[in-house]
């Protein structure tokens, strides 16, 4: 999940739905060419509008280039109305400026690769680093590099993916068969074993604070006590699906990217029941999954080369193709108005604004 302080909210969906599909404007850099933080004001949430539309409106597709060889895999979109990349391929973390598309890149370190990113609640980008087997925070300010290392006995973990809990707790996934916390306020670090052994991958938070991973291999999501630390496995209802990626809704409900089953699921907690969808398409396969401010759900389809939107209540999809083949968007992510993905294969980021 990307939490970041309501009023950044309420003025990027200003900003990004403002003005029809015209690009968001980032603060100006710092002189020492990392972004500046924004501090949106107070009246930005106060001439915010009182309501938002339930209905899907038409969306454009614009890409955006990143540095040749960068590999970027996840995004988020930056508290400044920029947005943060991973590049996979040459161990840094990009800032795009979608005004401009001026992009900067900050150096992990030795050995880095980036998989996923989100913005914290403390408004900066928190990494989970395979190559450094690490939690990476960046300052997006001064662009300090902060490394918190997995303890010694938990080597190669294989880190995916990270989402915050109500108590600021960030908690990661390792598709080795781990996942675990970190308390950012003190440095500590607890991993667990998974349950039942490799694929942890994706994994979101609620909007009441409780978290729930997927596992690739296991073919299951699992909802994580945030005090205990113990993981209660939950089935779907199709067998050897490759749950891959997960993302609440405002309600609560969980979807899930079912990669090898080509289709999306939604388990709700309250109900303990399940529903399932193919996604539209010969050889459909359901990688990232992505529930936008209206409750949309989007997902990228690689046997397609697309990404579709979801509207629950009438069970229909619209489906974007994407610009590059194959374009490979292992992720999504957004903010008001827009959602964003990366083409890990073509080394540019994507943007859908509706």
């Amino acid at each position: 999940m990307n939490p970041f302080p309501i009023i950044a909210l309420l003025a990027a969906f200003l900003i990004a739905c403002g003005s029809g599909d015209s690009s968001p404007s980032p603060a100006a850099p710092e002189a020492n060419n990392a972004p500046a933080a924004d501090q949106p004001s107070e009246s930005a949430a106060i001439d915010a509008p009182a309501s938002e539309p339930t209905a899907p409106r038409p969306a454009t597709l614009q890409a955006y280039e990143v540095p040749a060889g960068s590999r970027p895999h996840d995004v988020a979109p930056a508290a400044d109305g920029g947005v943060w990349y991973t590049g996979q391929g040459n161990g840094t973390l990009g800032w795009l400026n979608p005004a401009s598309g001026e992009v900067k890149e900050v150096r992990l370190g030795s050995g880095s690769a980036p998989h996923g990113v989100i913005v914290g609640p403390d408004g900066a980008p928190w990494i989970t680093d395979g190559g450094l087997n690490a939690i990476v925070r960046v300052d997006p300010a001064s662009s300090e590099v902060k490394v918190y290392r997995l303890p010694a006995q938990y080597p190669n973990v294989n880190l995916n993916t990270a989402t915050f809990d109500a108590a600021g707790r960030l908690w990661f996934t390792g598709q080795a068969g781990y996942y675990g916390r970190l308390d950012p306020a003190t440095g500590a670090m607890q991993v667990y074993e998974a349950p039942r052994g490799r694929g942890a991958y994706g994994i979101d938070a609620t909007p009441d604070g409780q978290v729930f991973y997927s596992s690739l291999a296991g073919s299951h999501i699992a909802r994580i006590d945030t005090e205990t630390g113990r993981a209660t496995v939950i089935k779907s209802p199709t067998a050897n699906q490759g749950a891959r990626r997960v993302w609440s809704d405002s309600e609560g409900k969980i979807w899930v990217s079912e990669w090898n089953a080509g289709q999306i699921g939604v388990y709700d907690p309250a109900s303990n029941a399940w529903q399932e969808w193919k996604l539209p398409g010969n050889r459909p396969q359901a990688y990232a999954v992505y529930v936008d401010e209206l409750d949309k759900v989007w997902a990228t389809d690689f046997g397609g080369n697309a990404i579709h939107r979801f509207d629950p209540p009438t069970q229909q999809f619209e489906t974007f193709a994407l610009p590059s083949t194959p374009g490979n968007v292992r992720q999504l992510l957004g903010r008001p108005c827009e959602v964003w993905g990366a083409e890990s294969a073509n080394d540019q980021l994507i943007v859908l604004r509706f």
